[in-house]
């Protein structure tokens, strides 16, 4: 059991996620990253279904979530991760660049825990990619409990 927490980057642009991965490396954040490409991958990895990847038991993640990706964006990821009791706990950090005010408040309203937008600039994505590593070296990430071990630690 590892009690470092795994970076998953659900986004279908490669180079946002070379930038991405580039950046918290330069933080000192040596983390497991997981990269997906679309929301279907990511929510067949966090609800176990699928051929693909699936999570591991008591491992915490902190999710980075692009919300326009194919086959499933963001938000509907967003929406059933936050719904799941056992899921629910995952720290959702949007990263997107979509500034409407209108998809900020849903993203909070759905339960994201913080809503980052990706500018357009390189020097600036990359400032603010390295403010993000330098805030995920101080989270602390809840492991991922079932339901049942829950209710019967209770």
């Amino acid at each position: 059991m590892s009690n470092e927490v795994v970076i998953l980057i659900a986004d279908d642009d490669a180079g946002h996620v070379r930038l991405i991965e580039k950046n918290l490396a330069r933080t000192g954040l040596n983390n497991r990253i997981e990269r997906f490409e679309n929301g279907q991958e990511i929510s067949d990895f966090l609800f176990c279904t699928g051929s693909g990847r699936h999570r591991t038991p008591d491992t915490p993640y902190l999710l980075l979530l692009d919300i326009r990706m194919p086959q499933l964006d963001g938000v509907e990821v967003l929406r059933k991760l936050k719904s799941n009791p056992e899921l629910k706990t995952i720290p959702v950090c949007m990263l997107t660049t979509t500034d409407d005010p209108r998809e900020v408040q849903r993203c909070h309203e759905l339960g994201c825990n913080s809503y980052i937008v990706k500018p357009v600039d390189y020097e600036k994505f990359a400032d603010a990619i390295k403010q993000l590593g330098f805030f995920i070296t101080l989270l602390k990430v809840p492991q991922i409990q079932s339901v049942t071990s829950r209710q019967s630690a209770d």
